[in-house]
């Protein structure tokens, strides 16, 4: 990585991944000649890179692709039907002709000639000169222009021409486009650094980014290290220096790497956005969202995600696969650190695009997960490990309540590192839960030669339980089981043998992706992800720099959701975190638990093909709103008159239906915003309903969202 340490993310017990000498915005050592990055597809690249970096980016509501954006009014605006536009467009122009020709043969008397009259010298009249032939015809093409004007008022020439003419034709205008700004209004130039002085180093990264050296994630990343220099993390010297040796090279990740192997989503680090789609031109839509790109970021993550929808949806390809390459790309630049968790060959990008990959019972993975999350505490490890072996257990019976299970663990978890320096593992673990005298009486012994008494007392009562009525060391033991399998053997070392992960490591930007085995291990794999989502809540709670994005991605989360994680959920705001949870159905998530999550989520999507009481769960926190109903009465007008009935058919011509007498009736209902039968049955294919909540407390209502726009 740099000269201050090497990063090769194989870790320790002690500590699973090793940290730079500074945080990793800091600005450090670098290859004499920064080695041009490999572009991932996607990315922009050259004079793409510019005029990426210059394109507008309004303010706009949540969840809006604001990447060269154009807001919108608040309400739509009447629009006259087209075919009732075209048809009045031609009516006017045929009475302007009509007018003219009037005009010009005379059958309208000759008054509106007398204001040429008045102006032409009676020397002119004869013969006819060149001069008043000029003024004649001026005159005549003033008089038609007027004609012209009027009807095309009348007719509304205007927006036929915004409808269907160049300006329909014509895309967004991009800021490069035009000339180069300022250097003082030039994002490419770094004002910001101009402004605090730093002259040099701006000149050499705008140089940069003219020559094509220049990614979006390169100044993603140097922005980032910038920010920790405002904030006096870092001093300007040492920043300055690092930009000038090294260019757009400076500062660089951990790892070294300067971009993904492969884009899939389009991305805007200016933002931090990552485009999932696009809003529907549905009526159910607000205005000023219909056709607008759809967008994530760490703004709306940090409030977490849930969706929801059965196989085949779209949650893994159109939902986790952008967010996952989107926080990734956020870990290169050093604002943020994701871990993935999903199945075992899921499309969750290659393995290059990770720092570490943890794949769980295959024997060519290179990295272990620690079971303990790294702690030294025996009551924080009880803790977490209840939590992943008894948490899914909410009904009030055997096992079913935390607190007892983190009380047997902590009973024996002090006493065994006391004696060994070290947690069990899994075969230890389970023999110690499951009463068995050779290892009990082990740690008897020393606790009594190291003079531990207290701890003592706990394993004495932890063997007086054993042989009660009820005693949760039994459910604990057979959960336990479960992870002391052949399969697992090499995995769950607590010796300091393997290299395992923890994720203490998230107060850095780094990538993780752990593979969990569903096959044959189902039951296996949702306590492991139990596990992780208990680590991930309980070490982002305790980190320093909340200024980097926390989240956790879990792909499947069936059998997850238990009552201590959806307390944990709530508290990620405030700790600058988030999670995003997938799931088939709600049916995977216990009753008393399902409206708690919804409440509890900031982003909630349904999916094409979501059940009738799945939408009945969504409509409910979605709620109500108030909306103006319209009750329309259509009487058709019988004409009696030859006259009458021509203007009947005229009528009829224009605007393409029968004259009718209508009447409107309008009052105001409160109706549901999405019905559970219109999340069952009216959302199209690869679309969704999207409502969205930042963590500044915006909320965007549920939007139809096409995940392909």
């Amino acid at each position: 990585m740099d000269g201050d340490g090497t990063r090769d993310a194989r870790g320790t017990h002690a500590n699973p991944v090793p940290r730079p000498a500074g945080p990793p915005e800091m600005p450090t050592e670098a290859p004499t000649v920064p080695p041009r990055p490999t572009r991932a597809p996607g990315s922009p690249d050259g004079s793409a890179f510019l005029t990426w970096l210059r394109t507008p980016r309004p303010q706009a509501l949540p969840g809006v692709w604001r990447f060269g954006h154009r807001p919108r009014p608040e309400e739509e605006p009447e629009r006259v039907p087209g075919r009732q536009l075209l048809s009045g467009a031609v009516i006017a122009f045929l009475v302007g002709w009509l007018v003219w020709s009037l005009l010009w043969n005379g059958y309208l008397g000759g008054w509106w000639l007398l204001p040429l009259y008045a102006m032409i010298p009676d020397s002119w009249a004869e013969p006819h000169s060149f001069a008043s032939v000029v003024v004649v015809y001026a005159y005549y093409v003033l008089v038609a222009g007027i004609i012209m004007v009027a009807v095309g008022r009348l007719g509304r020439w205007g927006e036929i021409w915004r409808r269907y003419g160049p300006p329909a034709w014509r895309g967004a205008a991009t800021a490069g486009a035009g000339p180069a700004p300022a250097p003082e209004e030039d994002p490419a130039a770094w004002p910001a650094l101009r402004a605090a002085g730093a002259h040099d180093a701006a000149e050499r990264l705008a140089a940069e980014a003219r020559s094509g050296l220049m990614r979006d994630v390169d100044h993603a990343r140097i922005a980032r290290a910038w920010q920790g220099v405002q904030r006096g993390r870092h001093s300007l010297a040492t920043f300055t220096g690092a930009v000038l040796s090294h260019g757009a090279a400076a500062c660089p990740h951990p790892s070294g790497a300067r971009d993904l192997p492969v884009r899939r989503a389009r991305h805007d680090l200016v933002t931090g956005q990552v485009r999932i789609g696009a809003a529907a031109d549905d009526a159910r839509n607000p205005y000023a969202y219909r056709g607008a790109g759809l967008a994530l970021g760490p703004e709306l993550l940090g409030t977490s995600l849930l969706a929801v929808g059965p196989a085949g949806s779209g949650k893994t390809g159109s939902l986790v696969r952008p967010l996952t390459e989107s926080l990734c790309l956020h870990a290169l630049a050093g604002r943020a650190a994701v871990v993935v968790v999903g199945a075992a060959g899921a499309d969750l990008g290659p393995a290059d695009a990770y720092d570490v990959v943890v794949r769980i019972g295959h024997p060519d993975s290179v990295y272990d997960l620690d079971l303990y999350g790294g702690t030294t505490d025996p009551d924080e490890a009880a803790v977490v490990l209840a939590e992943a072996l008894v948490g899914d257990l909410t009904d009030q019976h055997q096992g079913g309540d935390t607190r007892r299970s983190t009380t047997v663990l902590a009973q024996l978890l002090g006493p065994f590192r006391a004696v060994h320096g070290r947690f069990p593992g899994v075969p230890e673990l389970r023999q110690l839960l499951e009463g068995a005298p050779g290892p009990l009486a082990e740690l008897r012994e020393g606790l009594r030669a190291a003079g531990q008494d207290s701890l003592l007392r706990e394993l004495d009562a932890r063997e007086r339980q054993m042989d009660r009525p009820g005693d949760v060391g039994g459910v604990l033991a057979d959960r336990v089981a479960l992870l002391d399998r052949p399969a697992f053997a090499p995995f769950f070392d607590t010796s300091g043998q393997s290299r395992p992960f923890s994720l203490k490591a998230l107060d850095h930007p780094v990538r993780v992706r752990v593979d969990l085995p569903q096959r044959g291990h189902a039951d296996a794999s949702r306590m492991l992800a139990r596990l992780v989502l208990a680590q991930f809540t309980a070490s982002v709670s305790v980190r320093e720099d909340r200024s980097l994005f926390a989240c956790l991605v879990l792909d499947d989360a069936s059998g997850v959701v238990t009552p201590e994680a959806v307390r944990a959920v709530q508290r990620l705001r405030s700790a600058g975190a988030g999670v995003v949870l997938t799931l088939r159905t709600l049916d995977d998530v216990p009753r008393p638990l399902r409206g708690p999550l919804l409440g509890a989520i900031g982003c909630r999507m349904a999916l094409s093909g979501l059940t009738p009481w799945d939408g009945q769960d969504f409509a409910e926190v979605w709620g109500k709103e108030w909306t103006e109903a319209r009750d329309v009465t259509d009487r058709q007008i019988i004409a009696e008159t030859p006259a009458g009935k021509a203007v009947h058919m005229l009528r009829r011509v224009i605007t393409g239906k029968a004259p009718t007498a209508r009447a409107v009736t309008v009052r105001q209902v409160e109706r549901e915003r999405w019905s559970a039968s219109e999340l069952a049955h009216a959302v199209p294919a690869g679309h969704a309903v999207l409502s969205l909540t930042s963590v500044k407390g915006e909320h965007a209502p549920p939007l139809l969202v096409d995940l392909h726009g």
